[in-house]
């Protein structure tokens, strides 16, 4: 049985991602190495979490000395990365922890995969999760493409540019077997409540003030984690080494939108919206371009927003003991 490497298995991505792949590749077993920070939670794998095919390693993905361990000791056939400091406002105050983790991390990462693949690739994969946040923001037209350059405005997004370069001069320069995927914003199961939908999910079921940055007009792509999930396992299987990949949902929608939605999916009242003081550096529009990973290697979204959001409004109403639990303390 082969071996795939997750990194950052308990997030929110990771975790779907490994439910997916356990179910999707029979002659695959998962290595999830995870931190366990704030957003780590091994909750999220509880229905697998006694499978003979998986095994949780907590670690740094930091610590060569640990990953040298892992892998001398299953041999991996694959990586896949998503380990990463993910929350722009946790960037904006704390941007040391974002550098250290996404970018020395994944060079951690990858040299020490390409130390033990030693040049022998065939098989092999790394795939490295990124973010369409990397390109900056947009105006009221256009789309992102695999060759639009990279501009981040926030020491998150700056971060995963510096890990994306960094993962593409393995590709260049040793002819590494790395790929880089750049998703729009996912939503779905075991999110964690500070992001937007999980958060205004969790405060209007509670009946407490659901804080909309700004004008609330600003636009994201909005892609159902499980089709990210399937996306990034047809990458695995079908992609080309040193390529970009960009995923999205088609899925368009201001925030305020997305907010009045999920009120009127769960009978509460838009007075609990409260407009607050925009984001710093709040990047205005994202939208993706997925042409590439549907001509090259024939994936397309299968979840409508309106379907997803309901599985998730529904998944935060029936699993209040996973996410209560995960709140401030008062």
């Amino acid at each position: 049985m082969k071996t795939a490497l997750v990194t950052g298995g308990a997030g929110f991505i990771g975790s779907n991602f490994i439910h997916l792949f356990l179910d999707k590749n029979p002659d695959y077993s998962v290595v999830n190495l995870d931190l366990l920070t704030y957003a780590g939670n091994t909750d999220n794998l509880l229905n697998v979490q006694n499978s003979p095919g998986y095994t949780f390693v907590k670690g740094n993905i930091c610590d060569r000395p640990l990953l040298q361990k892992l892998f001398q000791q299953y041999d991996f056939s694959l990586v896949i990365h998503f380990a990463a400091e993910s929350h722009v406002d946790r960037s904006i105050t704390e941007p040391e922890a974002f550098i250290t983790t996404n970018v020395l991390g994944t060079q951690c990462l990858l040299h020490t995969a390409k130390e033990f693949w030693n040049g022998n690739y065939d098989g092999r994969r790394f795939l490295h999760v990124s973010t369409d946040e990397v390109y900056g923001s947009l105006g009221q037209t256009g789309y992102f493409t695999e060759n639009t350059p990279i501009a981040p405005n926030s020491p998150y997004s700056s971060s995963k540019a510096g890990s994306d370069l960094l993962v593409r001069a393995y590709f260049e320069t040793y002819h590494f077997p790395s790929i880089i995927t750049r998703c729009s914003n996912n939503y779905g199961p075991y999110q964690f409540p500070e992001k937007l939908i999980p958060l205004m999910i969790t405060n209007a079921l509670r009946d407490i003030p659901l804080p909309v940055y700004g004008d609330g007009l600003n636009v994201r792509d909005w892609l159902f984690v499980e089709d990210h999930c399937s996306a990034i396992n047809t990458v695995l299987s079908k992609g080309a080494p040193g390529r970009v990949y960009n995923i999205g949902g088609n899925n368009e929608k201001t925030n305020i939108e997305i907010v009045k939605l999920l009120l009127a999916e769960l009978g509460k009242s838009e007075k609990l919206i409260t407009y607050v003081q925009d984001r710093l550096g709040h990047d205005r529009r994202y939208a993706i371009d997925a042409s590439l990973i549907k001509n090259e290697l024939g994936w397309v979204p299968s979840v409508q927003f309106k379907d997803g959001l309901k599985k998730t409004i529904q998944w935060y109403v029936d699993n209040m003991w996973w996410w209560e639990k995960l709140l401030p303390k008062k």
